[in-house]
């Protein structure tokens, strides 16, 4: 009969020993699958560290480089954030200095519509029929008529004028008094002089307070006053009260 052989891997044995006068010698034994898997390892770790020294230099420049780049890109937004922060102070700058005028505009709109709206009660006032229509002291009664009239007789040398300014709108005849002046003040105030003595105004003058209408001589010392507020004849003492 044929005797099969059986093939047996053998083992590899490690011997270490020391130098000493009386060794001691130790053996090891290690499969054969071992010893591959550790000559494997060994392979793999040698090939990374070359690997590693081969590529380590060009690894730390990329890295160097990176790390320039991005300094770069930091000082490159440190600067555009310091000229933000210029341009910002600039603005609120001038954003103050805006504001500065606006107040000082504001100011004078405000000085100015406060002299305007002075002035504008100043025209109003000197268009409000308060004056006295004569120069110098007469004496006075009230005429018998539709209308109330006030009857004035002055002194020679007086002067009929313009109780406020306005407009003559009327220069014509009387029946009673010779002629009549009618002055148009703008706010719904009209009055009427009446005298005998010549005319020194003309339709479409303007008059202001103290404006001369008729000069008093002796043929024409009497002077008739009348007075108009929306067309309605109102009494003139009314208004001259109102100037005390």
């Amino acid at each position: 009969m044929l005797r099969i052989k059986h093939k047996h891997n053998a083992d590899h044995v490690v011997i270490v020993s020391t130098d000493a006068a009386d060794p001691n010698v130790k053996q090891f034994r290690i499969k054969p699958w071992v010893l591959k898997a550790i000559i494997i390892l060994l392979c793999v770790v040698i090939g990374a560290m070359i690997g590693y020294l081969v590529y380590e230099e060009q690894f730390w420049n990329a890295m160097s480089t990176r790390n320039k780049e991005l300094q770069e890109e930091i000082v490159r937004l440190e600067g555009e954030l310091l000229a933000l922060e210029e341009e910002k102070d600039k603005v609120e700058d001038h954003v103050e200095e805006l504001n500065e005028q606006i107040a000082i505009l504001s100011q004078t709109v405000n000085e100015k519509v406060a002299v305007e709206e002075e002035l504008r009660a100043q025209l109003e006032g000197q268009s409000i029929p308060t004056e006295f229509p004569l120069t110098g002291s007469a004496a006075m009664a009230m005429g018998v008529s539709e209308q109330p009239l006030c009857i004035f007789t002055a002194s020679v040398g007086s002067t009929v004028v313009a109780t406020a300014g306005g407009c003559v709108t009327v220069v014509n005849d009387d029946e009673d008094y010779g002629h009549s002046v009618w002055v148009d003040h703008g706010n719904g105030y009209v009055t009427i002089y009446r005298n005998k003595g010549d005319v020194i105004v003309k339709t479409g003058d303007s008059v202001v307070c103290g404006t001369s209408l008729f000069l008093i001589g002796e043929n024409n010392t009497e002077l008739g006053y009348q007075m108009q507020k929306d067309g309605e004849y109102i009494d003139p003492m009314d208004m001259l009260a109102i100037n005390g």
